[in-house]
């Protein structure tokens, strides 16, 4: 298994020449990395304005490895082949290194890049990327991974320090300025600065130091087989490492390259529209950093938000009386650590009430804006206290918990409840304080635990009677002054106090089951399923010429390649087979085909734009200009992976992806609209507040797309 590691941008707060002379002193061997034993150059290239200066070093690495797999290897050293490649015209210095080592048997490369920060040339940038490819090793391929990503790991975090060791050596050797290499027609040396002209071009040939073992040639790298490639981007695209810890905490150095990646491939298939930073650790967290688990998780989630239009449901949805009088939580305040707390009165409150008045569907909505509420007061705790705040602690108060509260529709939508929270808020509980636990929560404990996470679980806190008043107990996680005035604290507390809900305001069970279908279904996407042979076709009839048609959609599983026509004739009605289940998480597809069998492609209807080929979990926005009046069909077709043109054996690969698509089967979600071309231009679309602008640009994906997430 290739292991793989990306570090986010690190910035030196010098210029790239004095950084470039601290790096320097690293060679031939440097004391602040004992493993690195020493280094010959090998070849070496300087251009004649001393611009361009490229050296090849082979280093001596002494591997921190037991004493038995060494003799098992037959070697005391690990040899590693490094260039440097500096460019003092454009100030950047590029360091490639890969093991010769073993190289039969473990591929090691890595790659770093010095660079003047985009922002401010006085400022330097650092990156680095790395793979580690084990194909075999005596049989202790696990154990010399390990070994592996331990040095590789410590010596990165090393690496920032050694820089700033050298520099500090320099400022006490009365260095603190060296001026940039300026070409020799420009600046030509007189006899009198003819030597301080060598001692400049001397020092800057030196300047060129192996990046890669200082920010972590250690023996053991992680990424692709093959040398990584430099990270393009523009500096938006990038994580600076104070911005991580500043705001999501300190992380490890492969923690920071899961969510970099991660990071990078949303940036890639969701153009214009990925998740905050804080949320994307957020799934990689709930899943110990697997990027492959998190993105499959994170995947549905970012569907399932869409289609219901979760960003938006603070600003557009208004609870009703019912919830604000006889739903007994609420925000109050803070805990010690900073996290908004959130107070809930579960023992005062009418849950047969509200289910029978309200219905599951409500009271669903109503708790996912209690956390969409909670995100962004996360967020907002951060910039207050200055450190990174992710999650918030929840107090749960069961005085006057019953045999009514396990009443059998209540406790099947507390289940519901907490399902589709565990699934799309992941990590966002910080604690739960359950104070005052009767007898009878042993009993609710059971129906529910099993539905809870195991992190989640290891974060409850049970108090019986009045035991959250002594030692351990609540005053450990909330102030004094804030402790709410029904646990014997000082503080008044605006949380509604809950109560029964009159019986004349419960409905019907034809009521509530209009209402939850009404709920759910108030969304402007579509679904659709996808089979080979069978693609899904929508009509768009346009009367006045140069009209934009504009598209959203999202794979939701397997490729699809997306088409779009253009039909003088309308097509016959089209046949509907109506596919699959409806639920809040899957709301079941159609499939419809409008283009008749006997249809010519070139005689009865047109292309009018390139086939455009997408990947399960990739998000296509793109809008095309239409040329003339008549039938736009808009298509989506299952996508066949390509037979392999050297051989008719088909490739590992394309069978593992076949396999993947069970039944041939895709579904996409997808939105469209006609907009005037008048309008198009000026953003005047009535759905400008989900989709934003979409340029025109016919069918391609777009990055023009206004997106949310809170």
């Amino acid at each position: 298994m290739v292991q793989k590691y990306q570090s986010p941008v690190r910035v030196y707060k010098y210029p790239f020449e004095l950084i470039m002379a601290a790096y320097e002193r690293r060679f031939p061997t440097c004391p602040l990395i004992p493993m690195f034993v020493g280094s010959d150059t090998v070849n070496e290239f300087k251009s004649e304005d001393g611009a361009i200066h490229v050296i090849e070093r082979r280093c001596k690495l002494d591997v921190d490895a037991p004493r038995l797999l060494k003799k098992i290897a037959g070697v005391d050293y690990v040899y590693f082949v490094q260039k440097n490649s500096l460019n003092s015209r454009e100030r950047t210095l590029h360091i490639e290194a890969h093991n010769e080592t073993f190289s039969n048997r473990v591929i090691i490369n890595e790659h770093c890049c010095y660079t003047v920060h985009p922002e401010n040339e006085d400022w330097t940038c650092f990156e680095q990327s790395a793979s580690l490819d084990i194909k075999s090793f005596f049989g202790f391929e696990s154990t010399v991974e390990k070994i592996a990503m331990k040095q590789y790991t410590s010596n990165i975090k090393k690496g920032k320090e050694i820089i700033e060791y050298y520099l500090r050596q320099l400022e006490e050797e009365g260095i603190t300025f060296v001026p940039r290499w300026t070409p020799p027609s420009i600046t030509p040396c007189s006899e009198t600065s003819l030597s301080s002209c060598k001692k400049q071009a001397a020092s800057m040939a030196v300047v060129i130091p192996d990046a890669a073992l200082k920010e972590g040639l250690s023996g053991d790298a992680l990424s692709s087989p093959s040398a990584p490639e430099p990270v393009v981007g523009t500096p938006d695209d990038k994580l600076d490492a104070d911005y991580i810890k500043r705001y999501l905490g300190d992380l490890t150095p492969l923690q920071e390259s899961c969510l970099i990646r991660l990071r990078q491939w949303l940036q890639e298939t969701h153009k214009g529209k990925i998740p905050k930073d804080e949320h994307i650790l957020r799934f990689l967290r709930a899943r110990d950093f697997n990027i492959d688990k998190a993105r499959e998780i994170m995947c549905q989630s970012l569907t399932w938000r869409k289609q219901h239009q979760v960003d938006y449901i603070l600003e557009t949805w208004t609870p009703p009386q019912v919830l604000q009088d006889y739903y007994a939580g609420g925000w109050h305040h803070h805990d010690k650590d900073g996290r908004p707390l959130y107070v809930l009165r579960l023992g005062q409150m009418d849950t047969k009430g509200l289910v029978r008045a309200l219905g599951e569907e409500a009271l669903l909505r109503y708790v996912l804006s209690i956390n969409e509420e909670g995100l962004r007061r996360c967020e907002e705790n951060t910039k207050v206290f200055g450190r990174p705040i992710s999650s918030w602690t929840c107090l749960v108060d069961l005085e006057g918990l019953n045999m009514r509260h396990l009443w059998r529709p209540g406790v099947k939508a507390l289940l519901r409840i907490i399902e589709v929270v565990e699934a799309n808020y992941p990590e966002t509980l910080g604690r739960l304080l359950i104070l005052r636990a009767p007898r009878v929560f042993p009993v609710l404990w059971t129906l529910v635990s099993p539905f809870i996470d195991d992190n989640t679980r290891r974060k409850f806190l049970i108090y019986a009677g009045n035991d959250y008043q002594g030692p351990g107990g609540l005053l450990d996680y909330i102030d004094k002054e804030i402790i709410p005035d029904f646990l014997s604290g000082e503080c008044m507390c605006e949380v509604p106090e809950g109560g029964l809900v009159p019986k004349s305001l419960y409905r019907t069970a034809e009521e509530l089951e209009n209402e939850d279908l009404k709920l759910w279904t108030e969304t402007i996407y579509q679904s659709a399923s996808v089979f080979k042979g069978a693609p899904h076709e929508i009509l768009i009839q346009i009367v006045d010429a140069s009209s934009v048609i504009t598209w959203d959609f999202d794979v939701c599983k397997g490729d699809i390649v997306f088409n779009i026509y253009h039909s003088k004739r309308s097509p016959q009605p089209a046949k509907k087979d109506s596919l699959g289940a409806h639920s809040i998480t899957s709301p079941g597809g159609n499939n419809v085909q409008l283009i008749d069998k006997v249809w010519q492609l070139g005689r009865d209807y047109s292309m009018v734009e390139s086939p455009l080929i997408c990947k399960e979990g990739e998000s296509v926005q793109g809008s095309h200009v239409t040329r003339w009046p008549g039938f736009y069909i808009l298509q989506w077709k299952f996508h066949s992976m390509p037979a392999c043109a050297a051989s008719s054996l088909p490739r590992v690969d394309d069978v593992l992806a076949s396999l993947q698509v069970s039944s041939h089967k895709c579904k996409v979600m997808y939105y469209t609209e006609v907009i005037g071309s008048e309008d198009f231009r000026c953003g005047r679309s009535p759905h400008s507040r989900c989709c934003g602008r979409l340029g025109v640009v016919g069918g391609r994906r777009q990055s023009h797309a206004v997106w949310r997430f809170c």
